[in-house]
């Protein structure tokens, strides 16, 4: 099991959503906006892919900061199935929070660093992941505006 941390490298030691509404309670309670946003990015190094998945709590007007967790797979892949698995990834973190964040009414995202400009390789997946994440009723991002995986888990894989 991928265990969860923070960016100053704390392990996460109780269940996940436990974690995230006190994270949204304490941050509530501080007079905080939030918003989350969730992305997951890869990166093939030899005959392993390394994955990271980040849950990005934004403060409105206020930065924010994230949750993460890193994984790998021996399994050989494609780039279209590589961008398919990153949003999966990100789908299924998405889909156990999104009542929890609805109950305290806090906006979801699911960013795919999936590039809109078809002159890009990963583009040939962005129909499927659009398809996807949108089916399961999630606001969608893609590159440029999707930074929780082009940024924020492009520096933790």
């Amino acid at each position: 099991m991928e265990k969860w941390r923070r960016f100053n490298g704390q392990m996460i030691e109780k269940p996940l959503l436990d974690a995230v509404e006190e994270t949204i309670i304490r941050e509530t309670e501080l007079g905080h906006k939030l918003k989350v946003c969730i992305g997951t990015d890869s990166q093939k190094r030899g005959n392993v892919v390394e994955f990271a998945t980040v849950i990005v709590f934004l403060r409105e007007k206020k930065g924010g900061f994230m949750f993460i967790r890193n994984g790998k797979s021996t399994k050989k892949m494609s780039l279209k199935e590589r961008m398919i698995t990153e949003v999966a990834k990100s789908v299924e973190v998405a889909y156990g929070l999104c009542e929890l964040l609805d109950f305290y009414d806090i906006a979801l995202e699911v960013h795919a660093d999936i590039n809109t400009d078809p002159s890009f390789q990963s583009n040939t997946a962005l129909k499927e992941a659009m398809g996807y994440i949108l089916s399961m009723g999630f606001v969608f991002k893609a590159k440029p505006d999707a930074f929780a995986s082009s940024y924020c888990a492009d520096k933790v894989v």
